[in-house]
């Protein structure tokens, strides 16, 4: 029996094709059988084009059914599918192509010029377009890709797999700058979907309210698998609104977001018991949840947010019961088949485990956790242990009853609004600024994102730079999540005997300005 992904989800496919996979926003309708046909003719494109097994599949388009339709039509036809975040730009491209060497590059019609420059110069042999949905093309996607597509046939043997072949590379950075290509397997992301399944109570009948975006783990193997799986109907927003979620919540049985929508979903006048009333599930993630948001929800709709821990690296690790207590400033217990452990290493290099109460490095090992890092094989041996186990930089303790608390982050990872941000990364775009003598780039507590980017600089003395100025530059250069909410100008950055920049003290001396920060 195959091992292929999108052989699991469609042995989960209601028996009536004709019933609703996804609606979008403004009422367009995909049945089943429309997802089974429009994949199969794009698994069919791709199988014309003699691309050589484990190909990768590199996608950058806007969110639409039928860029989750691409995702399933990579996984039928054998391919790796790559996801990129919608806000990279030239260089984090030109990065992404050039590591990754994918077959087939697919794109925004707006950015096909350039990615066509940087994809045909690294040797990529095929470029197409997927446009987003408009009322223009009578509320259906278009673009060379389903243009090619729709001439090939509707029905597609899906291509046999084993548990262990790659399925999906999710990018993730690292503090050093460079992105490392986390490989994923069907049988890694086929595990933790089932997992789900039964941990969360997914029942006949739910309706997941879709509002992440799909080229992270959360909008796309967490949420969009996990209703596949259930054969649920999705409604398909573009992007996370307060006021349309509102909308659409009385519609809906289960919604999974970041801190970032829960914040701003308590600041809109029309969230209230009434609209979330069919609601049976909310699920937070992809960063820390505040114990005042989780309790101030609670309180104005009776229900009690899910919390749950995870990466990039392996999928989901620990959750919140579903039907026992939920416990604010948790993540909960380690998932079924998964083994969580805390360590900490003494001075003489040997490594102990810790007790309740005790702060130690998270170290996971089970089914779901990834096959290694892209073409990194060192790097990926550095991050596992003599037994096994995956060291994945954060830091937590466990309660008298198993519940996981995450204390905090080895490396110096900020998460704003649910997205990874690695300082290196940005300290590097900031230094090559004119009058830029030196920067660090820190996270401050902020109520809306989590945490804020922000730059702290040393200029130069003649250099006429202000934090406005940097901003605007900046905007130019790195993804808009990545960009510093509020730069500071310092004499000097405080360092130790080592000469190390010392984070902690910026972070002390600057947290208060979180509250006047955009």
């Amino acid at each position: 029996m195959t091992a292929n992904l999108y052989a699991l989800f469609a042995s989960h496919f209601p028996a009536d094709k004709t019933a609703c996979c996804i609606e979008t926003r403004d009422g367009q309708y995909y049945t089943w059988g429309d997802v089974e046909r429009a994949s199969a003719r794009i698994a069919n494109l791709f199988s014309s084009l003699g691309l050589p097994p484990g190909s990768r599949i590199a996608v950058q388009v806007e969110k639409s059914p039928e860029a989750l339709i691409l995702y399933l039509a990579t996984l039928r036809a054998g391919f790796v599918y790559l996801p990129l975040n919608t806000a990279y730009r030239s260089a984090e491209i030109e990065y992404f192509i050039g590591d990754a060497e994918p077959a087939v590059f697919i794109c925004s019609p707006k950015n096909f010029g350039w990615v066509a420059q940087i994809a045909f110069k690294a040797g990529t042999r095929h470029l197409f377009t997927l446009d987003e949905i408009s009322s223009g093309n009578q509320g259906r996607n278009s673009g060379s890709l389903l243009a090619r597509a729709m001439h090939f046939p509707d029905h597609f043997e899906t291509v046999e797999k084993q548990a262990d072949d790659l399925a999906v590379i999710l990018y993730t950075s690292g503090t050093t700058g460079r992105s490392k290509g986390a490989m994923l397997s069907h049988g890694n992301i086929a595990s933790n979907a089932k997992v789900l399944q039964q941990y969360w109570h997914w029942q006949a009948g739910d309706v997941l309210l879709h509002a992440l975006p799909l080229f992270h783990i959360h909008g796309l193997l967490v949420a969009a698998n996990g209703a596949l799986l259930n054969g649920s109907k999705m409604i398909f927003l573009p992007k996370f609104e307060a006021a349309e979620v509102c909308r659409q919540l009385p519609r809906s049985t289960i919604f999974m977001g970041v801190p970032t929508y829960y914040v701003r979903l308590l600041a809109d006048k029309g969230f209230d018991s009434h609209a979330c009333r069919n609601i049976r599930l909310f699920v937070s993630g992809s960063a820390p949840l505040l114990a005042d948001t989780f309790a101030e929800f609670a309180m104005r709709t009776g229900h009690t947010i899910l919390e749950r821990y995870g990466m990039s690296e392996t999928a989901m690790l620990t959750s919140n019961p579903y039907d026992r207590e939920r416990r604010g400033g948790t993540v909960g217990l380690p998932l079924p088949g998964v083994s969580l452990r805390l360590a900490v290493t003494g001075s003489d290099g040997l490594s102990s485990l810790c007790g309740a109460g005790e702060i130690g490095d998270i170290q996971v090992k089970g089914p779901n956790v990834f096959q290694g890092y892209w073409r990194m094989p060192e790097k990926t041996a550095e991050e596992f242990t003599e037994d096994g186990y995956f060291k994945t930089g954060d830091v937590g303790k466990f309660d008298s009853e198993g519940y996981l608390a995450i204390v905090g982050r080895s490396k110096d990872l900020i998460i704003s609004g649910g997205y990874n941000v690695y300082p290196k990364e940005i300290e590097s775009v900031l230094d090559e600024i004119d009058g830029v003598l030196e920067s660090a780039v820190i996270g401050i507590p902020h109520a809306d994102f989590g945490e804020a980017v922000t730059a702290v600089i040393v200029k130069r003395s003649d250099a006429k730079l202000t934090t406005a100025g940097v901003i605007e530059l900046m905007k130019t250069s790195i993804a808009n999540f990545k960009v510093p909410k509020q730069v500071f100008f310092a004499d000097e950055l405080p360092r130790n005997t080592m000469g190390k920049v010392q984070k902690n003290l910026l972070r002390e001396h600057y947290s208060g300005q979180a509250a006047v920060m955009p």
